[in-house]
């Protein structure tokens, strides 16, 4: 009897502990990765590579060493089989391409020679290759052609245990040098990599970070989706204000959750809307729309119920002549823009359920002039169904935007007419 207590107890102990390193795995929504077998194994490039590298230490302003086409392709294989160790199925040139294309707007020239093509974050209409690991200045990453996976710029000490598979070489940094000179002649203190006490953390995230990108975005492996958001939030960021990517709804809608109407950055805001490409064309999201529509519901207490007051000052933003956007978008394309923005508001002044007053179709119409308005005509209200009968019905709003709102002459001794004095006055043509 005795005996079966203590198994039982032990057994209730196992499941008590199991559970909780559940608990604290889940907790540090870290993917799951496996070691490289490639990082494991001495291969007489990568060590001579990896003296270079050691020699010069940590990438710095000061630091002489240059980075260079080389030093990818050294590391290339390590990175292919660290993806292929965790489960990442290559896809085909053409499905690569295809990807590539609708998530990166770029285009991988089949003739072309390059090894690598590198996508700029910072700079998306900037092609050249950039061999500087990505530091504050600095962000892209790299398209690795044939092999089909996508990655940064890593030194060797960032993805693999070099004192572990590269012992010898290792010893060498502890008796090399602790200064170089600089460009100017200086002497400079070197950042070397043995004394980076969080070298081991760096190399895991940059492990995690290459694997959940690659199955996420190639592989369609949504269980990498969360840490990527927790974990690579400008990267996923990026991919829907910097580049237009909108077909993945759940990413998207994190996106929008994250970002608000902020008068100190206002454009980006407008990042949700459209994106010029480096073709000079301007691309609307109409997947921004659709997601609003799902997260604007009535009676709303969450954050999404400021969604047309955010559209709202976007819109008041957007036209003034002074903004960035002025300088970047043909009237054309600010007015398409702004029709756009007023004709997603206005649904909700025809429901009921909202009792919406942003008079969102009545701004537009105070807003845009002359010009604007025969760009409206010219292009047929750019083919927006109910736009023509909202634009007609939205003149008294006109009126009330101006006189109480943009004029300000609006006040207790000043009322505005009400609609029924205001059409009489001013009957429908």
């Amino acid at each position: 009897m005795k005996h079966r207590i203590l198994m039982s107890l032990l057994f209730i102990s196992s499941v008590l502990v199991s559970c909780q390193n559940k608990k604290e795995d889940n907790s540090n929504n870290t993917v799951a990765v496996t070691e490289s077998s490639a990082g494991l194994q001495f291969n007489k490039d990568v060590n001579a590579m990896l003296k270079k590298q050691l020699e010069y230490g940590k990438p710095s302003f000061d630091n002489p060493y240059q980075y260079s086409e080389k030093d990818l392709e050294v590391t290339a294989p390590i990175l292919n089989q660290l993806l292929l160790d965790n489960g990442y199925k290559i896809i085909n040139n053409e499905e690569f391409s295809n990807k590539i294309q609708q998530i990166f707007n770029r285009i991988i020239d089949k003739n072309s020679t390059s090894k690598f093509l590198y996508i700029n974050f910072i700079d998306k209409c900037d092609k050249a290759l950039n061999y500087i690991p990505n530091n504050a200045e600095n962000n892209g990453t790299f398209v690795v052609k044939n092999q089909n996976f996508i990655t940064d710029l890593y030194p060797l000490p960032t993805i693999i245990d070099y004192q572990k598979t590269y012992a010898e070489t290792a010893q060498e940094e502890n008796s090399g040098s602790k200064n170089y000179k600089d460009a100017t002649g200086n002497e400079v203190k070197k950042y070397l990599w043995k004394d980076i006490t969080n070298l081991k953390e760096q190399r895991k995230k940059n492990i995690q970070t290459l694997i959940a990108r690659n199955l996420y975005l190639f592989n369609d492996n949504k269980a990498q989706y969360k840490w990527l958001t927790l974990n690579d939030q400008y990267f996923m960021e990026s991919l829907v204000k910097t580049f237009g990517y909108t077909q993945d709804p759940e990413l998207l809608k994190w996106v929008i959750e994250r970002t608000v109407f902020d008068k100190n950055d206002p454009s980006d805001y407008g990042k949700l809307f459209w994106i010029k490409d480096c073709d000079e064309s301007v691309r609307l999201h109409a997947n921004t729309f659709k997601i609003f529509q799902k997260l604007y519901v009535p009676n709303d207490s969450s954050e999404n119920r400021f969604i047309l007051d955010h559209i709202k000052s976007y819109l008041e933003y957007l036209d003034n002549n002074d903004n960035p956007e002025s300088k970047v978008l043909t009237e054309t394309e600010k007015v398409k823009i702004m029709a756009n923005l007023a004709y997603f508001a206005e649904q909700y002044k025809y429901n009921a359920s909202y009792n919406d007053g942003t008079r969102m179709m009545g701004r537009l119409r105070f807003f845009l002039g002359g010009s604007s308005r025969e760009i409206l005509q010219k292009n047929n209200y750019f083919n927006l169904p109910k736009f023509k009968e909202w634009w007609d019905n939205a003149d008294y709003d006109e009126y009330f935007v101006d006189e109480c709102e943009y004029n300000g002459t609006c006040g207790p001794d000043n009322q505005p007419m009400n609609i029924t004095e205001w059409r009489k006055k001013h009957p429908k043509k």
